[in-house]
């Protein structure tokens, strides 16, 4: 499929009407009572590094989830809650990190980006052989989502509008800035999203078989079918009939690759992969950077992960 500026541009002008949320995140750097910049607070990973593209040098920008942490699994600090408390915007991601979701209903932050509100979640995939009988997932509403939309470069840039509108209200002498940083990112997210598109359109085999279920919008997007080990929650564990179903599915379709990943253990992937005689290989979920990923970012990471795939799908 092809994607237009022009159609980016439609759908970020969706929007301004849409309910607002700014990631907030609390660190070392977190801005003091005195400070003049607008702080930004972001929950995890890909809403602080949004946010500090839009932020450029006016705001300062800090993460409640550390580097090398699993923001599932994310516990606040008092000191985190007060920054939440203090802080210009927020940018969370209802449903992904309870912690963060229950203080951010507590301290009563007026100025909050929700990305579950203007990212377009859905539900994970009924059909999907990864999510086990009795799995807790992500709470939307009424119904269970799918958190992970920032691996859709698409949503991300959904949520990059939202964050930019919002700063341009809490900061209005920089709203130009805002702007123009907001233009900027969302040039990187279409071409980082033609790549894929182009990359991932003719492949010898069209399954991604991965340790955990973070990746739905991602095949969804570029047209490949998800097979996941494990359910939405990285921590799940699979039953032994899905893990039976899944290694027929692998021998059915030539598999050559299991795919574990950052951030939490690799045992059961290695586990699959050595039965069967695959290879191993690692795809990023990107929910946070590690010392291995220190020097890398969003865009970058990505990047990582198509050529991954394109490698062990056999695409050109």
């Amino acid at each position: 499929m092809t994607t237009s500026r022009t159609c980016w541009q439609r759908g970020l002008a969706l929007v301004a009407a849409a309910p607002l949320l700014v990631g907030c995140g609390v660190g070392t750097g977190s801005a003091s009572g005195g400070s003049e910049r607008p702080r930004v607070v972001a929950s995890f990973y890909p809403l602080e590094y949004v946010a500090e593209r839009i932020a450029g040098d006016h705001a300062e920008v800090s993460a409640l989830t550390s580097p090398g942490a699993e923001p599932h699994d994310l516990e606040l600090t008092l000191e985190q809650i007060a920054a939440l408390e203090e802080a210009d915007v927020v940018v969370f991601s209802r449903g992904f990190q309870p912690a963060v979701d229950e203080a951010v209903g507590q301290v009563g932050t007026e100025d909050v980006v929700d990305a579950a509100d203007v990212a377009d979640l859905v539900p994970p995939d009924e059909d999907s052989t990864a999510h086990e009988d009795g799995e807790e997932a992500h709470d939307h509403g009424d119904e269970a989502v799918d958190p992970h939309f920032w691996l859709d470069p698409t949503r991300l840039a959904t949520v990059a509008a939202a964050v930019e509108e919002r700063l341009a209200v809490v900061d209005p002498a920089h709203a130009d800035d805002y702007a123009t940083n907001l233009a900027d990112l969302q040039g990187d997210l279409e071409d980082l999203d033609t790549d894929a598109e182009r990359g991932l359109a003719q492949c010898a085999r069209d399954t991604v078989v991965v340790s955990h279920d973070a990746f739905g919008y991602y095949t969804d997007r570029y047209g490949l079918e998800l097979e996941a080990i494990n359910g939405l929650s990285p921590d799940a564990e699979p039953s032994p009939a899905h893990l039976r179903e899944l290694s027929d599915l692998i021998e059915e379709k030539g598999i050559t690759t299991v795919f574990s990943e950052r951030l939490a253990t690799a045992e059961l992937a290695d586990t699959l992969a050595g039965d069967l005689g695959l290879e191993t290989d690692v795809l990023d979920p990107i929910e946070g950077l590690s010392d291995e990923t220190a020097d890398e970012d969003y865009l970058s990471l990505m990047r990582v992960n198509l050529a991954a795939i394109q490698e062990a799908n056999d695409c050109r």
